[in-house]
């Protein structure tokens, strides 16, 4: 390895300059707004459980005894028991973590931008978010108008097939259909992702932003699930795209704690037949979830943000150190 070489930074001036403005702007957004900023711990006892993201995984000594925590995927348990402690409506920008991640719109390290607001519907949520993409891509864009569209629309546009009806047999054909040829054994949400991944993500919010709305339901995650105008039940949630990077993902958020305790026990048992080490669960959100408000929260990667008001193309263009200079 040549240390000379990657001592310095993968990222310019201009770049280190563009970021500082842009949570400037940020601060300058939510004090507007009477948004609280706040600040939760990084490292925590127990992790996200869901299958496709891994924490990282640290050892410390608390009272005197070396424990496995676990490096933060998001703030967001911590940040939910501050809103059931009537912390009212609140915003953190932080450094997340997730394991073997890395590449042209990836890396292990990153920096996000998370919000809840309290008695906001979703709809709510994305006039809000509409606003703060406005002040962040100024220097770019003249005007931000997202698009909203369904995840079953935009599949079946690209696809023409209705992801929230489709078997595993319907979805493993489409794939051969398109040259997936991938064996994922039995896993209907596999199949799902791939084709979403390889035909419906790239040819996101190129002629404008998009609010994907209606996941299927067993996307849900932390969100609440409806039924939609067709009588097909949905996660409550948003993705937002621009230029077929994913930025944001927001819930209409889930506060019946023993819904999500099944959710987080499935997680597990998805985990162990898949060879993957299981999570603790997070026993204090559990606890904090009855007392948490109505809500809606977001959360926004901010690397892949500033890449886009400054039309980079890759995320080391944009941060200092990528994990393989850090």
């Amino acid at each position: 390895m040549d240390f000379k070489q990657t001592s310095q930074p993968t990222c310019d001036l201009e770049a280190l300059k563009a970021r500082a403005k842009m949570y400037a702007r940020i601060r300058q957004f939510f004090a507007e707004r009477d948004v609280l900023e706040v600040e939760t711990p990084i490292l925590s006892g127990a992790a996200i459980t869901d299958v496709h993201l891994a924490s990282v995984a640290a050892q410390r000594h608390v009272n005197g005894q070396l424990q496995t925590h676990y490096l933060q995927t998001s703030p967001e348990f911590a940040m939910k028991r501050l809103l059931a402690s009537g912390s009212g409506a609140i915003y953190q920008i932080c450094k997340v973590f997730r394991d073997d991640e890395h590449g042209r719109k990836h890396n292990s390290e990153f920096s996000m931008l998370e919000w809840y607001r309290p008695d906001f519907s979703l709809k709510d949520l994305m006039f809000e978010t509409t606003d703060l993409l406005n002040i962040c891509l100024q220097d770019r864009f003249d005007t931000v108008r997202p698009m909203i569209l369904s995840y079953k629309h935009a599949f079946q546009d690209r696809l023409e097939i209705n992801p929230l009806q489709a078997s595993l047999k319907d979805l493993k054909t489409c794939a051969d259909r398109v040259g997936l040829n991938i064996d994922l054994g039995e896993d209907r949400l596999a199949y799902m992702d791939l084709l979403f991944s390889h035909f419906v993500e790239p040819s996101l919010g190129f002629d404008t932003p998009i609010f994907l709305t209606d996941f299927p339901p067993e996307m849900a995650s932390l969100a609440k699930v409806r039924i939609d105008a067709d009588g097909e039940a949905v996660a409550a949630r948003f993705e937002v795209y621009i230029e077929g990077l994913e930025l944001a993902n927001a819930y209409d958020e889930l506060v019946d704690a023993e819904v999500l305790r099944q959710r987080f026990i499935k997680d597990n048992q998805a985990r162990q037949q898949q060879g993957i080490e299981q999570m603790p669960i997070d026993e204090h959100l559990l606890a904090a979830l009855p007392h948490m408000p109505a809500c809606s929260g977001i959360a926004l990667g901010l690397d892949r943000l500033l890449m886009i008001a400054m039309n980079r193309l890759k995320l080391e263009q944009v941060i200092t150190f990528p994990a393989d200079r850090a």
